[in-house]
């Protein structure tokens, strides 16, 4: 139930969108990186895949409310291709109790953000040049991803605190 929730969570937070050309301003990265940061990284990674899904089968259910496997060959595929990567990311420090603490919250929400930034805007440069990649693809969004990491860091301490237990991946051990 919790994985269909944020599907509806990261279907929501791609409604809400600032239109920019080539690559919008949503709360995609910011639900994504909660979904990592609140289901763990396994469940995480699967309600974003499923969202993924939905959308690559057609479902209005990514960035201003679009769907469609032309979606994933544009020139925002880079970024749809990083979410699921950075949602596991976060998940990982935070089944390692970085999302217990502010700072350590901030510093993994802000990883996976740069994680959505680089893939996506080196998919973008790639498709419209590195100089346009720089410009349209990754400085616009430099401001909005400290935000979000903020917003992102300070409600996972928050809910870590009241609810020990929504983290529900346990670690991993270490090889």
């Amino acid at each position: 139930m919790k994985i269909l929730l944020w599907v509806l969570v990261l279907a929501l937070a791609s409604r809400i969108e600032i239109p920019m050309v080539p690559v919008p301003i949503t709360l995609q990265t910011l639900a994504v990186t909660m979904a990592g940061a609140l289901l763990g990284w396994r469940q995480g990674v699967l309600a974003i895949v499923l969202w993924l899904a939905l959308g690559a089968a057609g479902l209005p259910v990514l960035a201003g409310g679009s769907g469609g496997l032309e979606r994933f060959s544009g020139p925002t595929a880079g970024y749809l291709f990083a979410f699921p990567l950075a949602g596991g990311a976060v998940g990982w420090l935070g089944s390692r109790g970085w999302m217990r603490q502010l700072w350590p919250a901030f510093a993994a929400m802000l990883m996976g953000n740069a994680i959505c930034l680089v893939l996506g805007a080196g998919w973008l440069a790639v498709a419209l040049g590195p100089e346009r990649a720089l410009v349209a693809g990754l400085l616009p969004f430099l401001p909005g991803a400290v935000l979000k990491s903020a917003v992102g860091a300070l409600s996972c301490v928050w809910v870590a605190g009241r609810f020990p237990m929504a983290q529900q991946d346990p670690p991993a051990p270490l090889r």
